[in-house]
């Protein structure tokens, strides 16, 4: 088997040589070259033609970030950032992330032989795995086209990504409000508690809504594979004072309305999300779809070490409209926020003795290799049968999230997405789930937003 070959890019000599040594170590790559900054990695990016860069987020002349984006706007390439522990370089670490990155590793001390042995470990893990979501994505491309091909014979046949779930009939969905039949179908109860099924009278099927022969089940409606088109709070803010100056009481009566729903804790709704790596990205395009008003909380775990979560919340929230926070213990959960477990500690959701909904956050056991775990977080939802509990898997290496998932799904919980392969970064945890055969929707991110806004609002 040839080797993958590998650019080592960091203005450290040292380092350089570290890195190159940690990876060498395994016989599936070969270091093909090292640069010293941003402008030397363009260079020889397209010199080398490597499978997969490694770079240092802070190096001169041009610095990991900004030689990111030009790599990555001159062809799909595979970089894995190395960061510092610094506020600077955690933030830029997150916009690599955003960018295009496949993922990230903390630089090694270098006068600490144990942690540079660890850092070896993740990044050969980290190597591994981007060259399988690389082949895996070849695959998929593949398949596509072949699909593609066939559907000109046949063009009314939608792609898998864009299919529901379907399940038989010993696995029928459990909530009262949605249950799958066969492929492309579903049943809705009406006011009354009676079974009526999309495209009849009565039902919620937009298509025959359009048609003017059913009325919406709720006044609000988002079209099942289309985002909802959300500012980002700077943006919106500064077009209020330039748009909205004649219009002053229409949004003080808003903005007191969101005020009212910010300060009020009683939900009755839930929507709980995981993902792991490609998941800033991910997060991002979710997030800024969903609109201020949403009725539930949503509390996300992201794989990530201590300290970055903080730089990931704040960049999060500078696109949504939710007001986004890295959640800290004893929070109350409150509609239209967002709440990103620490990274290095475990994210837990439990009823308070008055009644609210507060988050718990602890050390403990590593689960799944993780901590924060998905499952942790998902679990703690089992014993909360008041709330209706929806639940997100998205992009990310391994199963972690899925187990409970496949619980939470047998205990009736209201629905659960999977991201489609089309748009995962590692397709490894979404899989996992749908395998398990606990997936009510499995869709490409960007319909994600859409169809969870308008699952929560059908259950309001």
């Amino acid at each position: 088997m040839t080797p993958f070959r590998v650019l080592v890019v960091d203005d450290s000599a040292f380092m350089r040589k570290i890195i190159s040594d940690l990876i060498e170590q395994d016989s599936r790559f070969q270091v093909v070259g090292t640069g010293t900054n941003g402008r030397e990695a363009i260079e020889k990016v397209k010199e080398l033609k490597p499978d997969v860069i490694t770079m240092d987020v802070e190096m001169p002349e041009l610095n990991g970030l900004d030689a990111l984006r030009t790599i990555m706007e001159e062809g799909d390439h595979t970089v894995i950032m190395l960061s510092g522990v610094n506020e600077e370089g955690m933030r830029e670490t997150i916009l690599a992330l955003e960018f295009g990155a496949f993922d990230f590793i903390r630089k090694p001390s270098i006068s600490n032989a144990q942690d540079i042995e660890h850092v070896g470990s993740e990044l050969l893990s980290q190597l591994n795995a981007a060259m399988h979501a690389k082949e895996r994505r070849a695959l998929w491309e593949e398949e596509e086209h072949k699909r593609r091909e066939k559907s000109k014979a046949n063009p009314l046949s939608p792609r898998p990504s864009d299919r529901q779930i379907s399940f038989s009939k010993d696995e029928l969905w459990k909530t009262s409000a949605i249950k799958p039949t066969t492929r492309g179908s579903t049943y809705l109860r009406n006011k009354n508690g009676a079974q009526i099924h999309e495209g009849q009278p009565g039902s919620n099927s937009s298509k025959r809504a359009e048609e003017g022969k059913a009325k919406p089940v709720k006044a609000r409606q988002v079209p099942e594979e289309q985002p909802v088109s959300i500012p980002p709070k700077k943006r919106r803010q500064a077009s209020a004072g330039v748009h909205d100056v004649g219009n002053h009481s229409v949004v003080k009566e808003r903005d007191e309305r969101l005020h009212k729903r910010a300060q009020d804790s009683d939900i009755n709704q839930i929507v709980a999300v995981g993902c792991s790596t490609g998941g800033p990205r991910a997060l991002k395009t979710l997030l800024e779809n969903i609109p201020a008003d949403f009725p539930a909380p949503i509390v996300i775990v992201q794989h990530m070490p201590p300290n970055f979560t903080k730089s990931l919340a704040q960049r999060l929230d500078s696109f949504s409209a939710l007001d986004v926070k890295e959640a800290q213990d004893g929070m109350l959960l409150k509609p239209g926020a967002a709440y990103v477990a620490p990274g290095g500690r475990h994210m837990t959701v439990s009823q308070a003795v008055n009644g609210q909904y507060q988050i718990a956050i602890r050390d403990g056991e590593l689960c799944n290799g993780h901590r924060p775990s998905v499952d942790v977080l998902f679990e703690s939802l089992l014993p909360l049968t008041s709330l209706k509990r929806h639940v997100v898997l998205m992009t990310g290496m391994g199963s972690d999230g899925a187990r409970m998932m496949r619980k939470l799904y047998d205990s009736g919980v209201t629905s659960t997405f999977a991201e489609s392969e089309e748009t995962c970064v590692v397709y490894g945890m979404p899989r996992s789930a749908v395998e398990l055969g606990c997936v009510r929707y499995s869709l490409p991110l960007h319909s994600m937003a859409g169809k969870l806004v308008q699952a929560v609002s059908l259950e309001k």
